[in-house]
């Protein structure tokens, strides 16, 4: 080989290399999607949060109206507890509730609010009293073989 061809295909490998890592922190980063300023946060308490984490997204009707910004484990009451991060132009009632869903049969989890019908809105600091445990695959297969094994 000549050294004309080695430097071109060392530029080659060193342009996919770097074309990768970009691709990979843009995967990864998703801080283009929302910035922390301008929101309000309320918490939401689970029985259980699957693998729902930090940065999740947070949907009303199909939109993205903020994002999870903590998760914690409150052990008075043995469950976990989720502070989101809504956008402050977004304003739910009271008696909101939360669910947690999967986009898709194996993607990723994100919190679901489904807005009430109260006169007063969520406010800095209040908790939604209505939330939906996540629906854990793993357990819905496990009872249906075992339904399946009694019959």
């Amino acid at each position: 080989m000549s050294k004309r061809s080695i430097e071109i295909w060392v530029g080659v490998f060193v342009s996919a290399g770097i074309a990768a890592l970009i691709m990979i922190a843009m995967q990864v980063s998703n801080l283009s999607s929302m910035s922390t300023g301008n929101t309000y946060q309320v918490k939401a308490v689970f029985e259980n949060i699957g693998s729902l984490n930090v940065r999740s997204p947070i949907k009303a009707s199909g939109v993205l109206v903020g994002r999870v910004s903590d998760i914690s484990y409150d052990d008075q009451h043995y469950a976990a507890t989720v502070t989101l991060s809504i956008k402050s132009h977004v304003k739910f009632p009271k008696d909101t509730s939360a669910s947690i869903y999967t986009a898709g049969l194996l993607g990723e989890q994100y919190i679901g609010l489904t807005p009430g019908a109260d006169e007063e809105y969520l406010a800095e600091g209040d908790t939604i009293m209505f939330a939906d445990a996540a629906i854990i695959l793993e357990k819905l297969v496990g009872q249906m073989m075992l339904n399946k094994l009694s019959d």
